[in-house]
């Protein structure tokens, strides 16, 4: 275990984790998952909403078991190696609409940031807007760090806030085994819902479950001794010009695009590329929001729900905001299409650059 643990904790620790993302994330395209979304926290947070009702974008309602994965996977890295400590108390009512506000940029782009980076690595080049709105929001999130933004020290909660997280995530693991129909009949007759699954589109693409619950369970485990992180490497690499996550970034890039070579999945262009659209300019704009509220919450979608299986409530919150807001984003016609980017959803950038800007502004160590 020591030298497991001194292994991840140097700088081949990101690195490690990050090749087998990139190996693994093409993969699950291959066995089923949606094109260039392998793993995509915003996208399966999208899916897992409409799974359970919260919106009802028929095309995009599926229960994901790598976001099970990630958090059982690191609650069990956590319990092994000591760092289960259940904790809380740092503005979790910002952290839940920072959430909100991260998953609508997300969807605007369509795509978190480990799936901008798989865009990339997939031959997508609107992925490109996205990845360089994604740095700006964290320059951004950083100058409001050098301000002295601060959502507050958490502190140590009782054990059994820790399991919250976990407990959630086995209760969703039988909603997706069982798939209970219980719900109003629909004008056939057939009962439907409280768990609603795509039967066509992007919530119908799906590798076999348990595949990919293994391959969340091993991101997670991985993940939470690397502490590997999507923005957390481009802010360390900024603030503290510290490459040691940076790393984890370039590596997970170079093993995808390997791993697509190989797969025949590597398609170069802009022009129909799965689940994208070409603007550019709300490419952009979706993910300097997404980037910004990643930033101001401490970490990548990825690494809070990381957190979340450690036992940080607080990281539980964001991603559990992430849900929501996923679903905020489908009924409120905010997240973007193939097609291009909603009616609302550039209105909606706008407005939730505001509120972050207020947030960056007013939270404040004294």
């Amino acid at each position: 275990m020591s030298s497991l643990a001194r292994f991840f904790s140097s700088r081949w620790g990101p690195i490690a984790t990050g090749v087998v993302i990139g190996i693994l994330a093409p993969l699950l395209v291959k066995l089923g998952n949606p094109g260039n979304m392998g793993v995509c926290v915003a996208c399966f947070s999208r899916d897992i909403a409409g799974a359970l009702g919260l919106h009802r974008a028929a095309v995009v309602q599926y229960i994901r078991p790598e976001i099970i994965g990630f958090v059982l996977g690191s609650l069990a890295a956590a319990l092994a190696f000591r760092e289960f400590k259940p904790r809380t108390g740092s503005s979790p009512l910002v952290r839940f609409v920072l959430g909100m506000l991260a998953v609508i940029g997300a969807l605007v782009f369509l795509g978190c940031p480990w799936r901008a980076y798989l865009r990339l690595a997939g031959g997508d080049w609107n992925a490109i807007a996205g990845i360089v709105g994604l740095f700006v929001g964290v320059l951004i999130g950083i100058v409001f760090l050098r301000m002295g933004f601060s959502l507050g020290r958490n502190r140590a909660a009782p054990v059994a806030l820790g399991w919250v997280m976990p407990a959630l995530m086995l209760g969703l693991l039988a909603l997706l085994v069982f798939a209970p129909q219980f719900g109003a009949k629909d004008a056939s007759g057939n009962p439907t819902g409280p768990i609603f699954f795509s039967t066509t589109g992007p919530g119908s693409q799906h590798a076999p479950l348990l595949i990919s619950l293994a391959v969340g369970l091993l991101i997670g485990f991985l993940a939470q001794r690397s502490r590997f992180c999507t923005v957390g490497g481009l802010r360390d690499l900024i603030l503290l010009r510290d490459a040691h996550l940076f790393n984890g970034i370039v590596a997970f890039i170079l093993a995808a695009f390997a791993t697509n070579l190989v797969l025949g999945q590597f398609n170069p262009g802009f022009e129909k590329q799965p689940i994208a659209h070409t603007d550019a300019i709300w490419n952009f704009g979706g993910m300097v929001l997404a980037g910004l509220a990643f930033t101001l919450a401490g970490g990548c979608p990825g690494r809070q729900l990381i957190m979340s299986g450690e036992g940080d409530g607080d990281a539980a919150i964001f991603a559990l905001g992430m849900i929501v807001g996923a679903g905020f984003a489908h009924n409120f016609s905010l997240a973007s299409s193939a097609a291009g980017p909603s009616a609302f959803g550039p209105a909606a950038v706008i407005v939730g650059l505001i509120v972050c800007a207020a947030i960056g502004l007013t939270f404040r160590e004294i």
